[in-house]
């Protein structure tokens, strides 16, 4: 089903939403200073590619650049992505089939917003095993 998924959102939102993370890398590739955006709008946009099957966690430990590198992210790009993913969000929401792919394109806004300090990690990893009791 996750296959099913990712192809139909690849197809009807999926490569906008990518190219624009990608014309936002580039970018801050080009400023040199905003280099680590511009690895964290790479990051995401691999996500926006071929969300079903993945997920959003924080990355252990303390980052306390990372709210200095989110305020600016806000201000610069993120504020327009997110804005992105609530128009496609709203537009996928009109039809059945869509609502799945509006509720990942709401599910990807906080990381549109706050890129830095998260990580994308596939949801098969987040399971834990269970013990035996002994």
């Amino acid at each position: 089903m996750r296959l099913v998924l990712n192809i139909i959102w690849l197809i009807f939102g999926g490569l906008w939403l990518a190219l624009g993370y990608l014309l936002a890398s580039a970018i801050c590739f080009l400023l040199i200073i905003t280099i680590p955006f511009g690895f964290a709008a790479f990051r995401i946009a691999s996500y926006a590619l071929w969300p079903f099957g993945r997920t959003i966690v924080e990355k252990p430990g303390a980052r306390p650049g990372a709210l200095i590198g989110n305020v600016i992210w806000v201000l610069l790009f993120g504020i327009w992505l997110a804005i992105g993913h609530l128009v496609s969000a709203v537009a996928m929401a009109i039809t059945i089939i869509g609502i799945p792919l509006a509720l990942a394109d709401l599910k990807m806004i906080p990381i549109s917003l706050v890129p830095l300090g998260k990580e994308i990690v596939p949801v098969d990893s987040l399971k834990t095993p269970v013990r035996a009791a002994t």
